[in-house]
């Protein structure tokens, strides 16, 4: 470091852009197809010829469209709603482990995020179809779950890496029970993480396709297959709507989550 100039803001500066950059270079691909989604004309077309709002009028009014919305909402909350408390539960239960069983319980948990999709769907497909849920909208939230679960697992896990499990002996000392222990101490502690996760594990089945293609079906299609299915017959800038709708829901999720992050950061 030269004398009387501090390299630490230049650094800080530098790595700002570089991140910036990066966040430009891999999210300018999807944000094309928001003027893409306004479009008037029958296909997709960058730039847009003209600009109408008629294809989101379409999507509205459309029910396979809207049915696939309603479908892909119901299965993202029922995932989540399922996901999460087992998923905390787990990293909970891995931190209080010792360094091998940990790592052993940590990789089968997270063993779903590392199979190949397409493997995770055949199975699923034939284990569904013995019992009769391919279709069902509870087979769809079966298979999603079993992806979202290492997601939230990965995200508790780190928060639990950083909790100081003291408190909650504290608690217990004094007479609280486990459940008070959890709700009065560890809860409002992992607040913002639990969060995190159920946003992302929320938007994990959002955007799953892999299995919805192979168990879903009838008025349990989700949007990301229905879209699949509209490219085999016709290109109109309806997928571009959809695609905006749901990067839109993403990104929102994760403002959320930097939000929440930022806000958890002490000065």
């Amino acid at each position: 470091m030269l004398d009387g100039f501090d390299e630490t803001p230049l650094l800080d500066r530098l790595k700002w852009i570089l991140a910036l950059l990066l966040v430009v270079f891999l999210a300018a691909p999807s944000f094309i197809v928001i003027p893409m989604s306004f479009s008037a004309s029958e296909f997709l077309e960058f730039p847009p010829p003209s600009l109408s709002l008629r294809w989101y009028a379409y999507f509205l009014e459309s029910i396979t469209w809207t049915q696939a919305a309603r479908a892909s909402f119901v299965a993202g909350t029922l995932t989540t709603a399922i996901a999460v408390p087992i998923g905390v539960l787990a990293a909970y239960g891995a931190t209080r482990l010792g360094p091998r069983m940990r790592l052993l319980v940590g990789g089968v948990v997270v063993l779903p995020a590392v199979i190949p999709a397409i493997l995770i769907a055949i199975g699923l497909y034939f284990v569904l179809a013995r019992v009769g849920m391919v279709g069902t909208m509870a087979g769809l939230v079966l298979g999603h779950v079993a992806l979202a679960i290492p997601v939230v697992f990965v995200v508790m896990s780190a928060a639990f890496s950083q909790f100081d499990f003291s408190q909650e002996r504290a608690a217990r000392s004094l007479g609280a029970t486990w459940r008070q222990a959890w709700l009065g101490v560890v809860l409002p502690q992992i607040g913002g993480p639990i969060l995190a996760s159920a946003l992302l594990a929320f938007v994990t089945s959002l955007d799953e396709v892999v299995v919805a293609m192979f168990v879903s079906g009838g008025s349990n299609a989700t949007l990301p297959k229905v879209m699949f299915a509209a490219l085999r017959d016709k290109i109109d800038p309806t997928i571009a709507v959809v695609s905006t709708v749901l990067l839109v829901v993403a990104t929102g999720a994760v403002a959320v989550i930097l939000c929440k992050g930022t806000a958890g950061v002490k000065p």
